[in-house]
Formats: C-alpha cells, sequence, structure tokens
C-alpha cells in the first residue's frame, strides 16, 4: 500500500504546517532527540521508515572535556 501526501503548495511557501504521516513524525522526533549519531540499515516499507536495525550514537569529545 502506497500512502500519498498532499501538499498546498501556497501554504507550504508561506511557512504554514505541513501534514505529514505520523510515523515519519516519529522519526523526526527520534532524530531530534539522538542529537549526533548514525542510523544504519533503514527499512522504509510503502515509503513510511519502519525500522532501524542498528543505531550508533557518536561522543564528541573536545578539549573542554566530552559531550
Amino acid at each position: 500500500m502506497h500512502h500519498e501526501i498532499k501538499i498546498d503548495l501556497d501554504n507550504f511557501r508561506q511557512g504554514r504546517l505541513v501534514r505529514i504521516h505520523p510515523v515519519w513524525h516519529s522519526f523526526i522526533k527520534y532524530c531530534e532527540s539522538l542529537g549526533y549519531g548514525e542510523i544504519e540499515k533503514l527499512k522504509i516499507q510503502d515509503g513510511l521508515p519502519m525500522l532501524a536495525e542498528e543505531v550508533k550514537k557518536k561522543i564528541k569529545f573536545s578539549e573542554k572535556g566530552w559531550t
């Protein structure tokens, strides 16, 4: 099954909110919470992210300590 999201380009260009599929919303929120890192082997099904088999988080070291 293919999920299609219709976008009103006039509203989009004016900076108004665009509807997205709840699965994409969950994926975006996860990416925001990850901050830095890698998502490997992301599985897409019917145009939607389904799962990531392996997630690695990078730790950045700096002169001031690690973050």
